[in-house]
């Protein structure tokens, strides 16, 4: 394990220190930035006083980094139109923001962008079983979209070209076409990353734009929050990224691409045949390897933050190497409940199969590690009681978003995967793991003094002491009124998401 960094490393958490470390880069960047990202949104506000100086958006900076001749390329996720029409719709918006901005530079030719979609198809025989359901899925949404954003039918097809195919026109408006059975898009890319001359990677969970941004101090209504963690960080391993970028929709389609030595990835492909499957095929699973390695590797405490905890092979491992193992310790945090059954009253069958997943997970988790597990979950420090999860202990929850694991000191990984099959088998994800022992330090130290507050002595930060001493502030905390806890930290409770839960027999599990 390497004790001296020969590369600059930098644990940026919230949005609140991600969203200015980005702007700086673009700023200081002076040949060519390649960036893959969910969501990119131009309108986003720039917080930076640096990056103030353009405007008071992200297009502004667009403008004024491709003033300075700098050439930018940006790679933006497309959505599935039938089940996430509202993201489609939001994807090409961002899309067009970014072109205005390119045109209203003096090097609009410097700007290449990307709406793209994984080339993965739902197979014929479960989509004519989803049929019914993928239509009324489509007249649902069409007549809420529309009304939202004041769109007619014209307007929305010219907006979001993939809502085209499905649908037909009436004298109102539009309406769902009944046949074919709509294409279904399995995959998406989840990736976070942006490159800067070769040499500099931002790279995480984190996207861009104004839901995401929080501060350390999560102080703003829970429906807002959003805790992520991101990395800046130099060496070999940004020249890796760009020709991952460059190179990924080769790997879509089967295809082979160089494997990094140290970028971790996530990819799929669609099949040749895929008539009979709801899935892509897995191809690159470099972020689940090196989390399988590192578990091996573990004697002492593992820590995970993660917004989901939902693949059972991981789990299963873990198991096993706590069995294997009697001295190894866990610390997990998850957010207290979804985002989609926490702050929606809307949601569906695919949400309650993921607490079903998670719960199931917990379980084999819990059997094994007995006592030497602590699961939390982060709240804010203020009283606001509802009946609904977006209330924890009598306060409202922090939603966690963060991909962070640490493996006693050996091990750091931050990427944009969750700890669910989706992430760690079918999604395309990106994410750094670093050995060094200063590195590692970092991370652990930033994560846990953000979450742990003021005066947690050198017992939170021990390996074999950590999981006890998180256990007991969370219990402390349990006992105390919110204004009185320290920290943000509660007890995970795995029965409120247990009654929630709802298996579907047939659905792989990476589905959710």
């Amino acid at each position: 394990m390497s004790t001296s960094p020969a590369r600059h490393f930098e644990v940026l958490i919230t949005a609140s220190e991600a969203y200015p470390r980005l702007e700086q880069a673009f700023m200081e960047t002076r040949q060519n930035i390649i960036a893959g990202f969910r969501v990119f949104d131009p309108w986003t506000q720039l917080r930076s006083e640096g990056a103030k100086a353009c405007g008071d958006t992200w297009f502004d900076l667009i403008v004024a980094t491709l003033n300075r001749g700098v050439e930018i390329q940006i790679i933006l996720t497309d959505f599935d139109p039938v089940v996430r029409m509202d993201m489609h719709l939001y994807a090409w918006r961002c899309m067009r923001g970014l072109v205005a901005a390119g045109e209203a530079s003096q090097f609009p030719q410097n700007l290449e962008l990307r709406v793209t979609m994984h080339p993965a198809r739902v197979g014929l025989l479960p989509r004519m079983a989803l049929w019914p359901r993928s239509v009324k899925e489509v007249s649902a949404k069409l007549a809420q979209i529309m009304q939202d954003n004041g769109l007619s039918g014209p307007e929305l097809i010219a907006l979001a070209p993939g809502i085209r195919p499905l649908v037909a026109k009436k004298k109102d408006g539009l309406r769902a076409r009944i046949f074919p059975p709509p294409a279904l898009v399995p995959v998406t890319h989840h990736q976070k990353l942006a490159v800067f001359d070769d040499q500099h990677l931002y790279i995480g969970g984190l996207d861009l734009n104004d839901r995401r941004y929080d501060t350390p101090a999560h102080k703003i209504s829970s429906p807002d929050t959003w805790h992520d963690v991101q990395v800046f960080v130099d060496g070999p391993v940004a020249a890796e990224a760009r020709r991952h970028l460059e190179q990924m929709e080769d790997g879509f389609s089967g295809r082979a691409t160089p494997r990094p030595q140290h970028l971790l990835r996530t990819m799929s492909a669609k099949r040749r045949f895929a008539l009979p499957y709801m899935s892509p095929v897995p191809t690159v699973s470099e972020i689940a390897d090196a989390h399988h390695v590192a578990v091996d590797r573990s004697e002492q405490l593992i820590y995970l933050e993660t917004q989901f905890f939902r693949d059972e092979t991981f789990a299963r491992h873990l198991a096993k190497r706590a069995r294997a193992q009697p001295g190894l310790t866990l610390v997990m945090l998850l957010p207290a409940a979804p985002e989609d059954i926490a702050f929606s009253d809307s949601w569906g069958p695919d949400a309650a199969f993921g607490e079903h997943l998670q719960a199931k997970c917990l379980q084999i988790m819990q059997d094994a590690f007995a006592e030497r597990a602590f699961v939390g979950a982060p709240v804010q420090p203020r009283t606001h009681i509802t009946t609904g999860r977006d209330t924890h202990f009598d306060a409202p929850i922090v939603y966690l978003h963060a991909k962070v694991s640490l493996f006693d000191d050996h091990t750091g990984i931050i990427s944009s995967a969750n700890l669910n099959g989706r992430s760690l088998s079918w999604d395309t994800e990106a994410g750094v793991q670093t050995q060094t022992t200063s590195e590692v330090a970092q991370i652990k130290r930033r994560c846990f003094d953000h979450w742990l507050g003021a005066g947690a002595d050198d017992a939170f930060y021990q390996s074999r002491t950590a999981c006890d001493a998180w256990a007991a502030r969370a219990a402390q905390n349990a006992q105390s009124v919110p204004e009185d806890r320290i920290g943000f930290v509660l007890p995970y409770l795995p029965e409120q998401g247990r009654k929630d839960a709802q298996p579907l027999p047939g659905v792989p599990s990476a589905m959710a």
